[in-house]
């Protein structure tokens, strides 16, 4: 089992993640005031710190999850080939519909952090929400 450690959202495109400890995710909204919360398979992007910090590791730095403009940072859950699994949140229950592919946007935060994010999914995964409700920091992360 996992816990959730991060929440966010962008209110536009480009524009900063924005943190929260409590935030709805809802069938219409994704991650309520988020930009990309609409309907579709990549309502909900969700980020394993653990992927993370070895992306990190790999470019000898330490960098906050936010730069991965994720909406949901967990630890204790392995994302690599889960497409098509099930990830409940606390109530919240997201169908991973992908892995989240990273852009050239990465390297614009920093270099090589790309091509440190492609092996084994460390970009985390899209995902659809299939349950609604609220989530918050230290919620319960599990496959159901």
């Amino acid at each position: 089992m996992g816990a959730l450690k991060g929440i966010g959202y962008k209110l536009k495109k480009y524009e900063a993640v924005v943190t929260c400890e409590e935030a709805f995710v809802g069938l219409l909204t994704g991650v309520a005031r988020d930009v990309r919360g609409l309907p579709g398979k990549r309502q909900v992007t969700v980020l394993s710190e653990e992927a993370f910090n070895e992306a990190c590791n790999e470019l000898g730095t330490t960098l906050p999850w936010t730069i991965r403009r994720a909406n949901l940072l967990i630890s204790g859950i392995d994302l690599e080939n889960s497409k098509g699994k099930n990830l409940a949140i606390g109530s919240v229950v997201l169908e991973v519909t992908g892995e989240t592919d990273p852009c050239y946007r990465m390297d614009e935060q920093f270099e090589g952090l790309k091509d440190a994010l492609e092996p084994n999914w460390r970009g985390g995964v899209t995902c659809s929400v299939m349950s609604e409700g609220y989530v918050k920091l230290g919620d319960e992360v599990k496959w159901v």
